[in-house]
């Protein structure tokens, strides 16, 4: 086995470490410019710091002051007498019949204030499958037929 081995020269040694050099130099200056945002931004944070205790004492008095409010109204709904369930799909605003409705159900002999569902459907009958189910629903919101 033969051994091989390489001479160095100095100049190429030279060159090499002023190489290094000048990249430790730009690392340097890299370095020197990120403690300087660093130092800038510690300003920043050390405002930001002071100013959230008083915002930190702002939000608790917000959160106590819902919470307070969530209790009175538990307390109000707790303390009104139980009414009955109504049905999510049927509006409670509206109680009134369209008048067209209403005229319709008068020509059938048709009283607004109760109406039966045999008497309805007998006078629905001739209407198309959509008008029975328009009247029938207006007739749930405005609470006629129940």
């Amino acid at each position: 086995m033969e051994s091989q081995t390489s001479e160095v020269r100095p100049g190429e040694v030279m060159a090499g470490i002023e190489r290094m050099e000048a990249r430790l130099e730009a690392a340097a200056s890299l370095v020197e410019r990120a403690v300087a945002l660093l130092e800038e931004r510690e300003g920043e944070v050390r405002r930001l710091v002071a100013a959230a205790p008083g915002r930190e004492a702002e939000l608790e008095q917000k959160l106590q002051a819902a919470e307070q409010q969530i209790a009175e109204l538990r307390a109000q709904l707790e303390s009104r007498p139980e009414t009955p369930a109504q049905p999510d799909l049927l509006p409670t605003g509206r109680k009134t019949v369209p008048p067209t409705t209403a005229q319709f159900l008068a020509k059938q002999g048709i009283a607004l204030e109760h109406v039966e569902a045999g008497a309805l459907d007998a006078a629905l009958s001739g209407l198309s499958l959509e008008q029975r189910i328009a009247v029938k629903a207006q007739l749930l919101r405005a609470g006629v037929v129940g």
